[in-house]
């Protein structure tokens, strides 16, 4: 099963010192090394966001983020594995989690043709 590891961080949780940082992000580029993995991605801050919602039958934009939260929605991983325990111990070594911060682990629904 596929399974989403989505990573929600405080913002400014990254500005580390220089050789902390680098400690920090090889550990995120050696999830990529892992059996299973598919992709992932680092999103832009949530200040370069823009929300499209709907109001009254009209469409509304809005810069930033929806909510103004603790944590945002900072990026993300797929893995293939064999059940959600897997994905569960993948999730605890993502550094976010050290951090502060957190991350979701959520099964992707397969498209069908």
């Amino acid at each position: 099963m596929k399974y989403a590891l989505l990573i929600y961080s405080e913002p400014g949780t990254y500005d580390l010192p220089e050789d902390e940082r680098a400690a920090v992000l090889s550990e995120f580029e050696a999830l990529r090394d892992e059996p299973g993995y598919l992709a992932s991605a680092q999103l832009q801050p949530a200040d370069m966001a823009t929300t499209v919602r709907r109001d009254n039958g009209q469409t509304l934009t809005t810069d930033g983020p929806f909510a103004d939260t603790k944590e945002v929605f900072g990026g993300y991983y797929v893995f293939d594995l064999v059940n959600v325990d897997a994905a569960l111990a993948l999730a605890e070594r993502i550094p976010a989690v050290r951090l502060g911060g957190s991350v979701e682990v959520r099964p992707i629904v397969e498209a069908w043709s």
